[in-house]
């Protein structure tokens, strides 16, 4: 084994064991909550225009359903399994991805021991191994704490980003796909760049069994999945192509299998071109708030307001390019093509959330009215 190599599993070995108590990001009740922010946005448009708009919030006692957000990797501390500290950048993700969708469910958000950012390109296979498993542990852990002690019969969206995303398929195939009741409670799922797995031309047969990806409006019991490219992803892009079999999350991979991509605009009804929400507060320093400077081009827009929606405005739809099965998105005449970060076969992994961020919303929104309503035979729940 290699220095560096011996170095990390000293650190692996070195990490904290789970706690019994979770440690929650976004949960009603708890003061500062990140998911809990405002929601006045300036809406800028492409003639120079604006609008401020503020979508309307019931308290959380009266919101249908309950969203559970596993955020992605933005862990800024050095070792390869982060600790359980509030740090900044988990309250700025959280802001960005999760606090729109407080609009329509009590946000519960649990803090785990992800792998950090500085493992991404460090870690070796073997290791990368025992950093999942540490990072699942913790999740499976908050998702049954939130079901014996704040559930209580409530319907389910389950929101993830990277691997975040790579946490919740887990999850759901572990914890959810097998049981009809667990399957019962589950509204929809957000599922964003993450390679959700599915059987070639199926809705199921991949990652899930039961559970499909979403195909109509309306539908519940099913997930959204795609990843963003702002240009033809290339030969080798890390998004819309199987990865291989990870025994660490127990997730299948490989030949056989192809990557679910969900139209967002089909789905919500919201066929309009679409633009990019942000809060106009600045993401944490770190490696993701260059990120976003670098993927906008520039400072990314602020404004007076909690959020801001640039000029900018794109049409797309999902697409197979080059072998990748992606959201395929191109600016209209006067607005800016978004750069890829880190690198091109990364596509816009960064704006995979914000990038048409209402018609998420919206998606959710339709779920959560659906799922209240009496469903017709076959419609799963």
């Amino acid at each position: 084994m290699s220095c560096a190599g011996l170095l990390l599993l000293l650190v692996l070995l070195a990490a904290p064991p789970a706690s019994a108590d979770v440690e929650w990001l976004c949960r009603p009740g708890l003061a500062d909550d990140p998911c809990e922010i405002p929601l006045d946005t300036t809406v800028r448009e492409p003639d120079g225009s604006e609008r401020v708009e503020a979508p309307p919030r019931a308290p959380q006692g009266r919101r249908p359903v309950d969203c559970f957000y596993v955020y992605p990797t933005v862990s800024n501390q050095p070792t390869p399994n982060a600790n359980k500290d509030r740090d900044p950048e988990l309250l700025s993700i959280a802001k960005y991805q999760a606090a729109r969708f407080s609009t329509q469910c009590r946000v519960f958000a649990p803090i785990y021991r992800q792998g950090t950012l500085a493992s991404i390109g460090t870690a070796q296979a073997q290791d990368r191994e025992t950093i999942r498993r540490i990072a699942y542990s913790d999740v499976v852990e908050a998702w049954k704490d939130y079901l014996a002690r704040h559930n209580r019969g409530r319907g389910v969206v389950l929101i993830g980003h990277s691997q975040g995303t790579r946490m919740l398929r887990s999850l759901i195939r572990r914890e959810i796909d097998g049981s009809a009741a667990a399957r019962r409670l589950l509204v929809g799922g957000v599922l964003l760049g993450g390679n959700v797995t599915v059987g070639r031309g199926r809705t199921t047969g991949g990652d899930f069994r039961n559970v499909p990806v979403c195909t109509r409006p309306g539908q519940i019991g099913c997930v959204v999945a795609f990843s963003t490219y702002a240009e033809d992803p290339p030969n080798d892009s890390r998004y819309g192509r199987p990865d291989e079999p990870d025994p660490a999350l127990g997730l299948p991979g490989g030949d056989g299998y192809e990557i679910a991509c969900t139209d967002p605009g089909r789905l919500s009804g919201l066929t309009r071109p679409f633009g990019i929400t942000f809060p106009s507060e600045p993401f944490a320093p770190g490696p993701i708030a260059a990120g976003n400077a670098i993927t906008a081009g520039g400072t990314p827009p602020t404004a007076p307001t909690t959020w801001v929606t640039a000029p900018d405005r794109y049409q797309g739809s999902c697409r197979t390019v080059n072998g990748a099965n992606v959201f395929r998105y191109d600016p209209l005449p006067g607005s800016r093509r978004p750069n890829p970060f880190p690198e091109p076969t990364w596509g816009t992994h960064l704006l995979d959330v914000n990038l048409g961020l209402d018609r998420q919303v919206a998606i959710v929104a339709t779920q959560a009215r659906s799922s209240s309503s009496p469903q017709p035979s076959g419609t799963p729940k």
